[in-house]
């Protein structure tokens, strides 16, 4: 998690001296000057921006019947003018349809049409949703910071630096019939990391050293590029969703580098190990796959987790099995993803736990496109995706609960 700290501005004054006034003239002054200063301090830093810790947010999309905010991005055929997007569900009922800020919602008929029991939803001319062509998500070759040839070689991927899907995406939340995801979906075990599970039972403070690459550093989450509705990524919608549950203290350190890889962690290691952490969660892949061995990037995820614990011994370990990159971004070797999880599932073992955001992105693609789901267009997650990271991460640390409707959460 990015943790920025703000210094207050000193502001300094040069006066003449002021012996000579009297009382209220220097009464009068001093107020002048306070609040000048104070209005320079406020014009100076605004005050910054929140977002609304929800737990309904956090509740594991593959748990109940409803979706809260799914991220959708409507394509627009070109010769007929039909804007469509597909949702990950069938569709029993449309609770709300905003946009990515969360400050315009839109309405049926209006704005979005829909049929009950399907995944898509089409948008009709006149609609205030924002849709796009596919050639609207190209650029020119060598037009961009990062070249980004498409894979079959027609321009390049539209890269987003910061909000750019965000403003492009549309939200919706609805309701479904349950659908089981249990076959790829986390599984909370005491066992498994039954040292930070305990201390987080009896209310003591909790250490978490995050390490990975540019998603765990946070990018393109709404609150990482500055744009309503601000909200946090993933380690810091962890924290929040921890303390909300457990009311302990969570302290998250996050150390992650952009375009960082398993070989680099391993000359790292001094940052991980300095805050004394009780569990360190381990999550590269993305820049690995650019080519990385499955059998390298093992043994080095191995090599680190043996580096940490000859300096705390009794740590444990979450290993995240990365997103899937843009299938069309041909840098990527998407056949080394699922290698990559299974090598990461070779070294679980009571204090060391999967979380396989592989095998839920992969099934996520399956019925969206990855426009739907990405945070810049090539390999970070949006919102939406930020989210399911922390719903996996902390299904690993928080027990299922049971709703007053018998709805498991």
């Amino acid at each position: 998690m990015h943790t920025q700290t703000h210094r207050s501005r000193q502001c300094s004054t040069s006066e003449q001296p002021t012996s000579n006034l009297a009382p209220t003239s220097l009464m009068l002054r001093a107020l002048i000057v306070a609040y000048l200063s104070a209005s320079y301090v406020l014009a100076d830093e605004p005050s910054e921006p929140k977002w609304d810790y929800a737990p309904k947010l956090l509740r594991p999309f593959w748990v109940g019947d409803t979706i809260e905010g799914e991220s959708m991005l409507f394509i627009r055929d070109p010769k007929t003018g039909v804007a469509k997007a597909s949702v990950l569900f069938p569709i029993e009922a449309v609770l709300t349809v905003h946009d990515s800020s969360g400050n315009v919602t839109y309405e049926e008929g209006r704005d979005y049409v829909w049929k009950r029991e399907t995944r898509e939803i089409t948008i009709p001319a006149g609609s205030r949703i924002a849709s796009f062509t596919t050639a609207e998500l190209r650029r020119p070759d060598d037009s961009q910071k990062y070249k980004l040839t498409h894979r079959d070689g027609n321009g390049e991927i539209f890269f987003g630096a910061k909000l750019e899907y965000h403003h492009m995406q549309t939200c919706i939340t609805y309701k479904h019939e349950p659908e089981d995801w249990s076959r790829i979906t986390p599984k909370f075990d005491e066992q498994a990391l039954p040292r930070t599970i305990g201390r987080l039972r009896n209310g003591q403070p909790v250490s978490i050293v995050l390490i990975g690459d540019s998603i765990s550093s946070g990018c393109n989450a709404s609150g990482w590029a500055g744009g309503a509705p601000y909200q946090p990524s993933f380690p810091g919608l962890l924290q929040r969703r921890l303390e909300a549950q457990y009311q302990s203290k969570v302290q998250m350190t996050n150390p992650s580098v952009s375009g960082k890889d398993t070989r680099w962690v391993l000359s790292a290691i001094d940052l991980v190990v300095e805050p004394r952490p009780d569990l360190i969660i381990v999550a590269f892949g993305m820049n690995d796959a650019a080519g990385r061995s499955a059998k390298e990037y093992r043994a080095n995820t191995k090599a680190v987790i043996t580096k940490i614990r000859e300096s705390l011994p009794n740590a444990e370990f979450i290993l995240v099995a990365t997103m899937l990159g843009n299938r069309d971004w041909p840098r990527l070797k998407q056949e080394l993803f699922p290698q990559y999880r299974d090598a990461l599932k070779e070294l679980c073992e009571p204090g060391i736990a999967l979380a396989d955001m592989t095998s839920i992105w992969t099934e996520f693609l399956k019925r969206k496109q990855d426009w739907d789901l990405t945070g810049n267009g090539v390999n970070h997650p949006n919102d939406f995706g930020h989210r399911v990271y922390a719903q996996v991460l902390s299904t690993l640390l928080v027990p299922a609960a049971v709703d007053q409707n018998g709805v498991r959460n």
